[in-house]
């Protein structure tokens, strides 16, 4: 279940409104019909806010624990929130996707090159 999915579940299992919600995180309900529909991501306050408002996990939210009220373990959390991506065994071992397609290698690399592209023109 994407994380749209599951902030529309939270919403309609307290029994509010796009409306109810939106005004409660202090956004617009069409920012909120984004997310629920995943066309975009909330922004990290806006997940914290998502998350204490319901009383669950931001793991659960990102969908990395079906259990709303866990907390990944610190080694397995520091862990995934490490990844590096430039590593060929962590692509290999990882489905890394976009818009719900596998990336290949080769597309993989790219991504790596056009970020390292991306970053070394800011600096």
């Amino acid at each position: 279940m994407k994380y749209g999915e599951r902030i529309a579940r939270l919403r309609e299992k307290h029994s509010m409104t796009q409306e109810d919600l939106a005004n409660r995180l202090g956004i617009t309900r069409a920012s909120l019909s984004h997310y629920e529909n995943n066309r975009r991501e909330p922004d990290y306050d806006t997940t914290v806010k998502i998350a204490n408002l319901f009383n669950v996990s931001i793991d659960y939210l990102m969908g990395r624990t079906e259990d709303p009220y866990k907390v990944l373990d610190d080694d397995v959390r520091q862990f995934v929130d490490s990844l590096e991506l430039s590593d060929e065994t962590i692509l290999e071992k990882f489905t890394l996707t976009i818009d719900g397609k596998k990336l290949t290698p080769d597309e993989a690399k790219r991504f790596i090159a056009f970020v390292r592209a991306e970053r070394s023109m800011h600096e």
